[in-house]
């Protein structure tokens, strides 16, 4: 895939979910450009991109908010995506579906804002962000004249690392912090094993976004199969830690006394004379 490619896939999902609206709303860009650097690789040399497109949905009185978020669920669902937990809950004045495509995992999500809570009023929008892809002139090639070359081991557990820090990324929903000391991507070992390790931060975030972001994130984790835990911590609000089975991926997602959220990614590195923890 490359940006072209990317943009014109999240416009089709967003498109899918506008076209058949009734009441019809106009859409309103969100933000400035849609493409910008993949969050796994802003500490690392990998140079890959994301598209990632908002929209209001404008021109429609503010009661519609809610039954525009239900007919984007309902477009996507004939599509067959998936939800990326459960549906949302309706019985909420402002509810929120989280969804994927499943054959090219595009996330998308429709959201209610709250205009006048007295009057039930709200401001509906709908988002897309592709997965990391890699820029090339060469995507347009023919692919039977490229071999798949097997990555070593360490940086089969790097790519990991990123991908599952980047999904996360996603889920939270808040702005990633310039790195600070000790944050980035770095390899170690730890007795006879080796790890890949991502970290990175948020931008200080208000307790009440912090809280909703760590429960998309356990809500995104179970429903990925990642055993979940709460693990205390000094700020009062704990932190969650989740261990993927499939690979044996560790993440920590901790609240910290800044208003940051801090995560870590540690993947093992399998290889020749390498084993897991």
């Amino acid at each position: 895939m490359d940006e072209q490619q990317a943009m014109k896939r999240a416009e089709q999902i967003i498109r899918q979910a506008v076209d058949g609206m009734s009441p019809k709303p106009t859409l309103k860009r969100v933000g400035p450009v849609p493409v910008g650097a993949c969050l796994a690789d802003d500490h690392s040399s990998g140079g890959r991109q994301q598209v990632s497109l908002t929209y209001q949905l404008t021109g429609v009185p503010g009661t519609q908010a809610k039954n525009l978020v239900r007919q984007a669920r309902d477009a996507w669902v004939k599509k067959g995506y998936k939800f990326q937990s459960s549906d949302a809950d309706w019985s909420d004045p402002f509810p929120t579906v989280s969804m994927r495509t499943d054959r090219d995992d595009f996330w998308m999500d429709a959201i209610t804002g709250v205009v006048d809570k007295e009057k039930g009023e709200g401001l509906a929008s709908i988002g897309v962000t592709s997965p990391c892809f890699t820029p090339s002139a060469a995507s347009s090639a023919d692919p039977a004249s490229f071999q798949r070359v097997p990555l070593p081991a360490d940086e089969q557990a790097e790519r990991r690392a990123l991908g599952h820090s980047s999904r996360i990324y996603d889920v939270l929903r808040l702005q990633h912090a310039p790195a600070r000391e000790g944050e980035g991507l770095a390899t170690y070992q730890e007795g006879g094993d080796t790890y890949a390790h991502h970290a990175w931060s948020t931008q200080p975030a208000g307790s009440d976004k912090t809280v909703q972001a760590l429960e998309r994130a356990q809500a995104y984790f179970e429903s990925a199969g990642w055993a979940v835990r709460h693990v205390p911590t000094a700020t009062g609000a704990p932190a969650l830690l989740a261990r993927n089975a499939a690979d044996g991926t560790v993440s920590q997602l901790a609240p910290s006394v800044d208003g940051t959220l801090r995560v870590g990614v540690t993947t093992p590195v399998v290889g020749p004379g390498v084993t897991t923890a």
